[in-house]
């Protein structure tokens, strides 16, 4: 298809605001809805660096698909801007799982399209955290193992990494300096993902989603292309438990 240099100078425009900023102003917003020329080549451009572009509420942003992309936050820069000196991917995992588990606790364990809550407390947040590694502690170090290559992700670090945190524990380990608080973790956790524009703070230590974090869900986190089924292993034992219950 052919396109007029106007055209394809003001979607490079509108592709330069998203990759400075990651998001777009409602003007913006407008061009890509009305212009299908526009749309196209911001898509284009967009799909070349490993990306997609995402309508949410008045803005549309461009989300990286792939580690490979440019834009992929990666996890030096996340050690290094978030997470305590000598920070491993120890606590990388962690971080990710904190935030598999409040996406969980606002789509009722990935049954919904739609949000089931509209906001958690940090104390509601990390008690969830806590229930879905006690669960994991209740299953054999072997099948964990088995799991990890599955799903590339180290389940054994989670578990010692929250244990290590453990705030009954934080008085004897406070002076040798190995550990932080679980609450402390978790508010690195939400520091991280209000940076990302994915929740935001309302008072009372309590968050709600962004509209550009439902949107993400619905499009990719609900997905197993994306998920690589690691949403159905966290919540599969616990729906046997219910079962088993019943």
């Amino acid at each position: 298809m052919n396109y007029s240099e106007s055209k394809v100078m003001q979607a490079f425009e509108l592709y330069t605001g998203l990759a400075r900023n990651g998001q777009s102003d409602e003007e913006a917003l407008s061009l890509y809805i009305a212009d299908d020329a526009i749309r196209g080549l911001v898509d284009g451009f967009a799909y070349r660096v490993d990306c997609v572009i995402i309508r949410a509420g008045d803005k549309i942003y461009m989300i990286p698909k792939t580690k490979l992309s440019p834009f992929h936050v990666n996890n030096d820069f996340i050690k290094r801007t978030y997470l305590k000196s000598g920070a491993t991917n120890a606590d990388i995992y962690l971080l990710y799982f904190t935030t598999i588990i409040l996406f969980g606790a606002f789509y009722d364990s990935y049954q919904t399209l739609e949000p089931t809550r509209d906001f958690i407390s940090i104390d509601d947040w990390a008690r969830l955290v806590n229930d879905k590694i006690n669960v994991l502690m209740e299953h054999d170090e072997e099948e964990l193992r088995a799991r990890e290559q599955e799903f590339s992700y180290n389940w054994q670090q989670v578990i010692e990494k929250w244990d290590d945190m453990n705030d009954i524990k934080e008085t004897a380990k406070k002076q040798s300096g190995n550990t932080i608080s679980r609450l402390s973790f978790m508010d690195t956790a939400k520091r991280f993902l209000i940076d990302q524009g994915l929740i935001e703070g309302i008072g009372n230590n309590e968050v709600i989603l962004t509209e550009k974090a439902k949107t993400i869900v619905q499009r990719f986190f609900m997905e197993v292309e994306y998920n690589k089924g690691i949403l159905e292993f966290i919540y599969q034992w616990e729906e046997e438990d219910e079962h088993a219950v019943d």
